[in-house]
């Protein structure tokens, strides 16, 4: 009579010990220290300034030289009121509305249907994406310049709209002159986002495309069903970039309009905040104005983010 064998258990895996620096940085301490260098350049180009116009937003500060010693009175919300009470700050802010309401939407449909068509390109495809991307690397004084001479009243565009040219010209006329701006700014950038999308849509399986033909689903279908699903996400991020660049405009309208004309109709927010800090002196309503500024750039870009969120 055999006698039953208890199985002896098995041994588990001595577990490794974690070093001391992996415990106290997380999984991945060199990561982080990589990262680190570029944690502390953004906190102080970025964050340091950003608390700083804070403080001085609330307080009646002015410029003075780098030894003197001068105080600046606590003053609460009175440079935020003059800045909302001030007619050139509502105009500047809803010019820079108007100019996100063409340039965002234009920006991502524009750079989505032209990354579907490249990413179906075989021949000269390298060649097509250099095309697109070029104006984005090229300095915006000599694109400015270009356009200018397009543009102006006896531009080539004038030339050939001819009795239906408007009168004043594009950048002259108060109604067309942020509108002009805007188209500018998304052509120049277009290729930036295009190249995103095609990063994006290289990711679609094309087993997608492939069962929506077999279930007779059209290019205009597919495109709706397919491509615009699987890139989502990078819609989120075009809408959030675009918003941020677009509230951020400073170039165009102070060399393209002179300085934000005609009569303020094309002056954005961050170009009235050098006039008035710099020009003007007056860096704390200058101040006050960068800070409605960012809460209304967070805000959007916010709802552009859940906008973009995976279902």
């Amino acid at each position: 009579m055999s006698t039953a064998t208890t199985p002896t258990p098995a041994r588990r895996p001595a577990s490794r010990s974690r070093l001391p620096l992996g415990g106290k940085l997380g999984p991945q301490p060199l990561g982080l220290l990589l990262a680190a260098p570029y944690v502390l350049f953004l906190a102080a180009v970025m964050a340091w300034p950003l608390l700083q116009a804070v403080w001085i937003s609330f307080h009646d500060y002015f410029f003075t030289a780098p030894t003197a010693v001068v105080e600046h009175p606590f003053v609460g919300f009175e440079n935020y009121v003059t800045a909302v009470t001030d007619p050139q700050v509502r105009q500047s802010f809803v010019n820079i509305a108007v100019f996100l309401v063409i340039n965002v939407p234009l920006t991502a449909i524009l750079s989505l249907v032209l990354a579907s068509a490249l990413n179906r390109v075989v021949r000269f495809a390298s060649v097509f994406r250099v095309a697109f991307y070029v104006p984005y690397v090229t300095a915006s004084v000599s694109l400015i310049g270009v356009w200018m001479l397009l543009f102006s009243s006896d531009g080539l565009v004038n030339t050939i709209l001819g009795p239906l040219a408007p009168d004043p010209s594009w950048l002259v006329n108060s109604s067309l002159a942020m509108p002009s701006i805007a188209l500018y700014v998304t052509w120049k950038q277009l290729g930036f986002y295009i190249l995103l999308y095609l990063a994006a849509l290289q990711n679609i399986p094309k087993e997608l495309y492939e069962s929506a033909s077999m279930d007779g689903a059209g290019a205009i279908a597919r495109f709706r069903h397919v491509t615009v699903p699987g890139v989502r996400s990078v819609t989120a991020l075009v809408l959030i970039l675009a918003i941020i660049t677009g509230a951020n405009l400073f170039t165009e309208p102070y060399l393209l309009t002179n300085g934000g004309g005609p009569d303020g109709a094309s002056t954005s927010p961050v170009l009235l905040i050098y006039q008035k800090g710099i020009q003007q002196t007056n860096p704390d309503v200058a101040s006050a104005i960068g800070v409605l500024l960012v809460i209304g750039i967070g805000l959007l870009s916010m709802l552009a983010a859940r906008a973009g969120k995976e279902d």
